[in-house]
């Protein structure tokens, strides 16, 4: 509920901070003195279009900041601030500040973090609701009628939804796969052809890589063949050096015994011979294994050269084929299957559908039962308000099935006649300002809503009434503010006596310049207030008298 409201400079109000509690509060003050400047102060924290003309004359600024207290944040609100990543800790205060500037600049801050105005717009129906004269939100706009009348019904609403969510889940599958089934059996005759074509290649996983360095190995063996021919001719045959140093071996052996340095020429030979027969053997087997075949060479180079550009068919790597077989044939085996999977899939949502088809009728049951005991609880309503000739109505419709949603397949609305034999008519099309705030109070009433808005403002509810049905206004303000908050602007003596906290709103004048305050009356300035309200300008005993008799009915 709103706990504290704090106003610098917005209009006539210099500096205001008022403190709220439970329960009805109610606002009054003379014709003019500003009751209006606290309900646009607070507009603007509710989001409301920030005008340069709310700033108090001669300041550069304005500011409005309002804290809202909960004994536990209502989910709808902990959901708006979690999408924009504001924390408050539990039994933290929600504080929401809105800066104007006299040059037209706006800026929001919730908890001190800068946000946007539809952050606040967003949170504003589970903040406050206003019903004023020209007020088109809360029970007057259409688009909430139906989730009224399912919590007065009781209705299952969140169970009804899950089955549609079920039904729509279903319902996308089958699309999806009649969808997948239609495109496969256009592409069948081009995959099969596809796969043929892949199948009598049957490309392997990391076949591109061994062909590639057979085919450079053989490349090389053709560029080397001339080299490593002149080289075997220089190793080979008996005039080959090697030859002529094994001959010279043996006869340095004969002759070695005889002097140390032969022995050592024959040592240093012989590992010539070693390293020679080495780099023999290393020669020879670089031919063998360079030894190229020239139509194994073409095979490989044809085979490398398919793989490359059926890949590049299908953009894809080479070693990417054997997957993308993998998936034609599967897509194949959707196709011969597919007809089974879509009987599968349209029983599942056939069910489903049928499911929610069921809960929904049940759910238009209930409506059509509470939206009489509705219509018949607001109708003992009317007369008390001096309403009595008009008429309410619970209008509950059928969807076409394309509308059909998570509510259900019905529309709902409030409708009202205000005089015998007069059209019903929507709630906001009514033409008194009055009788529409009296209608919405009602509704209010009647449904005994729990869960609306944290605090609820009525605005010159009881305007061009006085007597029993200003009585009966401030009796129903009363009640509804039992369970929470509400705050009513009012010119009436009997509304404001059923007050738990009065607040009065004055505006003076020094010299050229006048301000507008709101002060918490204590138990004497309410009397004196309320004789007032009673007695006009000149507050006379009489008038005191009748709010004693007043305050004292309450």
């Amino acid at each position: 509920m709103l706990t504290r409201l704090s106003i610098r400079n917005i209009v006539l109000i210099e500096a205001l901070d008022l403190d709220f509690g439970r329960g009805l509060g109610v606002l009054t003050g003379e014709t003019g003195a500003g009751k209006s400047i606290l309900l646009d102060a607070l507009g603007l924290v509710l989001g409301d279009r920030a005008d340069s003309a709310l700033v108090r004359a001669g300041a550069d600024k304005a500011s409005v900041t309002a804290s809202f207290e909960f004994a536990v944040l209502p989910e709808v609100i902990v959901a708006v601030l979690d999408d924009a990543d504001i924390e408050i800790e539990v039994g933290e205060a929600l504080l929401i500040r809105r800066q104007l500037k006299a040059d037209g600049g706006s800026k929001a801050f919730i908890n001190d973090q800068p946000v946007g105005m539809a952050l606040l717009r967003e949170l504003a129906p589970a903040l406050v609701e206003l019903h004023g004269q020209h007020d088109d939100r809360g029970l007057v706009n259409p688009r909430g009628h139906r989730a009224l009348l399912d919590r007065y019904a009781a209705v299952d609403a969140d169970g009804l939804a899950r089955l549609w969510q079920t039904w729509r889940a279903a319902e996308d599958h089958l699309a999806a796969a009649r969808d997948e089934v239609e495109q496969a059996k256009a592409e069948q005759d081009l995959l099969l052809a596809h796969l043929a074509e892949l199948t009598a290649l049957e490309p392997k996983a990391g076949e591109e890589v061994r062909l590639a360095e057979t085919r450079a190995d053989m490349q090389k063996g053709e560029k080397l063949s001339g080299d490593l021919e002149e080289l075997r001719h220089i190793w080979e045959g008996s005039d080959s050096p090697l030859a002529s140093l094994r001959v010279a071996a043996r006869r340095l052996d004969r002759i070695a015994p005889e002097h140390p340095l032969l022995a050592e020429a024959l040592a240093a030979l012989d590992r010539s011979l070693i390293e020679a027969g080495e780099a023999e053997d290393k020669l020879a087997a670089a031919a063998e294994a360079l030894v190229h075949d020239p139509a194994a060479l073409e095979a490989a180079e044809t085979r490398l050269f398919e793989l490359r550009a059926i890949a590049r068919k299908h953009r894809c790597e080479v070693d990417d084929l054997p997957e993308l077989m993998r998936k034609m044939r599967s897509t194949l085996d959707a196709i011969e299957g597919g007809e089974a999977a879509l009987d599968s899939l349209e029983a599942a949502a056939r069910e489903a559908g049928d499911a929610y088809r069921a809960q929904a009728e049940q759910v238009h049951q209930a409506r059509l039962t509470a939206a009489k005991q509705l219509d018949k609880a607001v109708a003992g309503e009317l007369a008390p308000l001096k309403l009595d000739a008009a008429n309410f109505l619970t209008s509950i419709g059928k969807l076409p099935e394309e509308k059909w949603g998570p509510h259900g397949v019905d529309s709902v609305e409030f409708l009202i006649s205000t005089n015998p034999g007069a059209d019903f008519a929507p709630l906001n099309k009514i033409a008194s300002g009055g009788e529409l705030s009296r209608f919405i109070l009602a509704l209010k009433v009647a449904l005994a809503e729990q869960g609306g808005a944290a605090t609820v403002i009525f605005d010159e509810i009881d305007r061009g009434v006085g007597g029993a049905v200003a009585s009966a206004i401030g009796d129903r303000l009363a009640r509804l503010a039992g369970n929470g908050q509400l705050l009513a602007v009012t010119h009436s003596p009997q509304v404001a006596a059923r007050g738990q906290t009065h607040y009065l709103i004055a505006k003076s004048s020094e010299g050229t310049v006048t301000r507008t305050s709101v002060s918490l009356l204590d138990s004497a300035g309410r009397k004196e207030e309320i004789a007032r309200m009673l007695s006009g300008a000149e507050v006379t005993p009489e008038a005191r008298a009748q709010a004693d008799r007043l305050l004292e009915g309450v």
